[in-house]
Parts: C-alpha cells; structure tokens; sequence
C-alpha cells in the first residue's frame, strides 16, 4: 500500500490532486511566516512530495 496512491478513485479530478499539492505548501509557507520554520519544512516538504507524485508522475494511464 503506497502512502499517497494517485491511482485512488480519489485523485481521478485534477483539482483534487492540484489541491492536495499545494495545500500543504501554502501551509508550509503560513508557518515560515509565523516564524515556524520546523512546521514550514514539514509541511513543505509534505506538499513537494505531494506534488511530485500526485502532478509529475500522476496516475497511471490506463490502457
């Protein structure tokens, strides 16, 4: 079982991945600003690893 599975039934809508991506980020960039910067890289790095699985590599295609 994968942490984060972008062939979940769902991530199929691309808002849905978009969202999960860059919710984390903002977030990760809410606590740089509030000067956390422990929260701001967890969150961070949790939004980049979203990213790269959800929108880079993104679901398999189906044949």
């Amino acid at each position: 079982m994968k942490f984060l599975d972008p062939n979940h039934p769902f991530f199929r809508k691309v808002w849905v991945r978009w969202v999960t991506a860059l919710a984390p980020m903002a977030w990760g960039a809410f606590e740089f600003w509030m000067q956390q910067p422990f929260w701001g890289i967890i969150f961070g790095a949790a939004g980049v690893y979203a990213y790269y699985t959800l929108i880079v590599k993104g679901p398999d295609q189906a044949s």
